[in-house]
């Protein structure tokens, strides 16, 4: 039987050796939940929750106070690049509310007791937004600066009355003649509109 030398080193194990390797560098998504505040025409000033879910699309809905009454809006934005030029469509509504306290704030009092005075007691309305703008940065927040066309859709209420209370020359309305609209009338009008905002995002 064969022995060792003495003093010979003794045969050591093979140690098995294992690369690490580290795990890839996570992505960071961009928060898709947030809230957005922005003032315009016939936007009024608005308070939305906002759902982006990828860079190019967001979407919003909310509701308002137009110094007149409360209302409610839904949109959506495209964004090619995720933020710079932007294309928005909103629809909204306004519930009706008595005009004449704003109408007086901003034309004076007289208008409160004047022919309009009664068409204004109710004004309420629908509004679609066509806005082309532009989107200030995309990640925590964003400001932006839209503008284009709106239709507006309305009922005007008490339409005889600016016919039959509005004076003549010499302050009467002498003509005698009695202008009668039971339904009222529908308006419908479309005009330049924008607005501005800014969007926090936080999830």
């Amino acid at each position: 039987m064969a022995q060792e030398a003495p003093g010979a080193p003794a045969e050591e194990a093979p140690v098995e050796t294992i690369a690490a390797t580290a795990p890839p560098p996570a992505t960071r998504s961009l928060p898709s939940i947030g809230i957005m505040a922005d003032a315009g025409i016939p936007d009024g000033m608005q308070g939305s929750l906002v759902w982006r879910p990828w860079k190019a699309l967001r979407m919003s809905f909310g509701g308002g106070y137009n110094m007149i009454s409360k209302g409610v809006r839904v949109g959506a934005t495209l964004l090619p690049f995720g933020r710079g030029p932007s294309g928005t469509l909103e629809i909204g509504h306004y519930f009706e509310g008595n005009a004449n306290t704003t109408a007086a704030k901003v034309f004076g009092p007289g208008i409160v007791s004047s022919a309009f005075g009664p068409s204004l007691e109710r004004v309420g309305y629908d509004f679609v937004n066509a806005h082309l703008g532009l989107d200030f940065g995309y990640k925590r927040a964003t400001f932006f600066i839209h503008g284009g066309l709106s239709y507006l859709q309305g009922h005007l209420y008490n339409v005889d009355a600016i016919f039959n209370n509005t004076p003549s020359i010499n302050g009467q309305n002498s003509s005698g003649l009695q202008v009668t609209v039971p339904q009222g009338a529908d308006v419908k009008v479309i005009g330049p509109s924008g607005k501005i905002g800014l969007i926090v995002y936080f999830g």
